[in-house]
């Protein structure tokens, strides 16, 4: 899939213009981290603008393809899973980016697992605090 080898690259060089090419407009994004999907192309844009800063020695290292059945319409769309490794607050993460594009190859599904328990928290935490750095979240209810 053209796509996943175009999102790949954009990551891997950091560009979050050549990335915001590859999204439709109402994309989601299922993060190991959150209940709900992060929801519409400016969310998702300015979560990758965390990730990108989060993110310390960030490397692809596996890929695999087909199709999956969507979370939005539950049709077969053409699907890839990009495998990855990186550290974030000094916790090894290992995890899975699972892109799954439209009939124009613009990624509509975006879903992220990672392992293990103690990185999605780190993950979790560094993530929350650049939304919050770059006001797309209000900071947590402190009590």
């Amino acid at each position: 899939m053209e796509t996943a080898e175009s999102f790949r690259a954009a990551v891997e060089k950091r560009d979050l213009t050549a990335l915001g090419g590859l999204f439709t407009e109402d994309v989601r994004l299922y993060s190991p981290v959150k209940f709900t999907p992060f929801e519409g192309k400016a969310m998702v844009m300015g979560l990758f603008g965390v990730l990108l800063r989060v993110f310390e020695d960030f490397r692809y290292v596996g890929r695999l393809e087909g199709t999956a059945e969507t979370s939005t319409d539950g049709q077969e769309s053409p699907s890839a899973v990009l495998l990855f490794r990186t550290t974030v607050s000094g916790k090894q993460i290992h995890g899975m980016d699972l892109l799954q594009c439209d009939e124009a190859g613009l990624i509509k599904e975006f879903t992220v697992m990672v392992r293990p328990q103690s990185a999605v928290h780190a993950l979790g935490e560094a993530v929350l605090a650049g939304l919050v750095a770059d006001g797309l979240v209000p900071p947590p209810a402190q009590g």
